[in-house]
């Protein structure tokens, strides 16, 4: 399985941003895709956005759409999230995790990172 490990978590006001990473430690780290998810309190655990291997293949949640931008360096084995404008509602613990290919079930998760949007 892949270790991954999120930082870049924490309080922001609304209409502000926020840059999560996740570090894979996989050397393959190039053949997973990768996805973000978040879980309010309360709430059941929701898809935010995905990106393949490759970075060719994108997919964001409706809620997302046009504020977030998911995107990864193979290099560095690392997938960001970079998040713009943001709102209340996007306030929760927000996990990567990966799949073995794009659509796949995700077997590994990292342990999140907390986001808090003030309004």
């Amino acid at each position: 399985q892949v270790q991954l490990v999120e930082s870049g978590g924490g309080l922001v006001q609304a209409g502000g941003s926020l840059r999560l990473s996740c570090a894979a430690s996989e050397r393959s780290f190039s053949n997973y895709a990768m996805g973000w998810f978040r879980q309010a309190p309360g709430k059941e655990r929701e898809f935010v956005a995905r990106i393949s291997s490759s970075a060719r293949l994108i997919l964001y949640a409706d809620s997302v759409k046009g504020r977030f931008t998911i995107s990864r360096d193979n290099a560095k084995n690392t997938v960001s999230l970079q998040m713009n404008s943001l709102k209340p509602e996007d306030t929760a613990v927000y996990y990567c995790a990966a799949a073995r290919y794009y659509g796949g079930n995700y077997s590994s998760w990292g342990q999140g990172t907390q986001v808090t949007v003030s309004s």
